[in-house]
């Protein structure tokens, strides 16, 4: 299981581990992100983790080369270059870009930039020319994982691509030094299908930017734009991307359940469509893609955050929903029981078991019948999240768990310094 700061069995450091992690602090170093797709561009879950995640390391003096893919690429951020490598569409979900990054300008730039680790992310097609730079410069490379694709195919009624999936992973995932997963749920699935030794698995920790998502963003105005100008009535809402593998039609029987309340829908996706005819003369709105101050207003002026996806890696839409003082019921599946442990459930917020449509409405209904309930939950959330740090989290990452991949690379190369 992975290694984590207090809710799972912790890893066995390797001798030598704490040494290896004090040489690694002493001074900056040189780390070359492989991002796909682009967490500039394309709205996923992963955007502010990385964002933070390049920010911080910025601040704790490190110097930072980024590659991902092109479009909506800035040239530089919190002081980090970013490259963007030509992409293409995915061609079974044409809005995620894709991209090989292993062309000669690319290979170039990374190795006049000298890293001492590489770090990509994974699945995707990237990883293959991240990995093929690490071994031809000979630095270590992480790999961290974010998107849950054995969990995606049977929504997709792809079955047979399951175990060919499965073998991708393992082959990609053994050639890394370490990997860093999302939530405890993955590790174990990582430990079933036998990825990768227990000890070459690492925690992100989950971290929320508590000062972006705030209860003081609730808005009189949006709430008017959320519920279709009927204030009045319960609201619930939903903020993500708009796939199949989500699991939304499921919010139309619960909507069927509640025929006092109203859903808004905020985001979009390649389901956005069939989930729009879907909703069709029911008390829905669908606002599109919100960011910023709109986006952090969207969360606050809701009631109830509705999440029956399944297939969360993590699922930092639950956090940042909490971190807004609103609160959750959830799916308990994926890396949603990480946000909300056995011993948070009805205090930060709900979860239901995956599919049980009866005992999900029931806990909407108990946060809607009574505004003191929910706001006392909403506020219990808001202050669990305080404890949900980005910076903590990039400090493990980069001082710990880097230093770590080290460990493990120069023992397999035979190095001693």
């Amino acid at each position: 299981m992975a290694q984590a700061d207090n809710n799972d069995v912790a890893a066995p450091l390797l001798q030598g581990e704490d040494a290896e992690a004090a040489e690694w602090n002493s001074r900056p170093r040189r780390i070359v992100l492989f991002i796909e797709p682009s967490p500039f561009a394309y709205i996923s879950g992963y955007k502010n983790r990385f964002q933070n995640f390049i920010k911080h390391l910025r601040e704790m003096g490190d110097e930072v080369l980024v590659v991902t893919t092109h479009k909506g690429a800035p040239e530089e951020f919190h002081g980090a270059k970013v490259i963007g490598s030509w992409s293409f569409p995915c061609p079974l979900y044409q809005n995620v870009p894709l991209s090989l990054a292993l062309s000669p300008r690319i290979f170039s730039e990374v190795t006049k930039f000298k890293p001492d680790i590489i770090h990509a992310t994974s699945p995707g097609i990237m990883i293959f020319g991240a990995l093929a730079i690490a071994k031809m410069i000979s630095v270590p490379i992480v790999m961290s994982y974010h998107t849950h694709l054995p969990a995606y195919i049977p929504r997709y009624n792809l079955n047979w691509l399951l175990e060919p999936t499965w073998s991708l992973i393992r082959c990609l995932h053994r050639a890394a030094d370490l990997t860093l997963v999302p939530s405890v749920a993955i590790a174990e699935d990582f430990e079933t299908a036998k990825v990768v030794s227990a000890n070459r698995v690492r925690l992100w920790n989950k971290g929320v930017d508590s000062e972006s998502f705030h209860p003081k963003y609730r808005s009189h105005e949006m709430r008017i734009k959320l519920s279709g100008g009927e204030l009045e009535k319960p609201l619930i809402i939903h903020v993500g991307r708009f796939g199949r593998e989500k699991n939304l039609d499921f919010l139309k029987r619960v909507m069927e359940r509640l025929p006092g309340a109203r859903i808004a829908f905020v985001g979009d996706g390649p389901y956005r469509a069939e989930l729009e005819k879907m909703f069709t003369g029911m008390p829905a709105v669908f606002t599109g893609m919100l960011q910023g101050d709109e986006l952090a207003q969207a969360y606050a002026s809701g009631d109830v955050f509705a999440m029956p996806s399944e297939s969360e890696t993590l699922g930092q839409v639950v956090l940042e929903s909490m971190a807004s003082g609103v609160p959750v019921v959830a799916a308990r599946a994926g890396g949603i029981p990480d946000i909300i442990p056995k011993d948070k459930e009805g205090k930060t917020s709900f979860l239901f078991t995956p599919g049980d449509l009866d005992e999900c409405v029931r806990k909407i209904e108990q946060l809607l019948v009574s505004k003191d309930f929910r706001e006392a939950i909403g506020k219990a959330a808001r202050e669990e999240m305080e404890k949900c740090d980005w910076r903590a989290a990039s400090k493990k990452i980069r001082n710990e768990h880097y230093s770590t991949a080290m460990s493990y690379w120069r023992k397999k190369m035979g190095r001693t310094n």
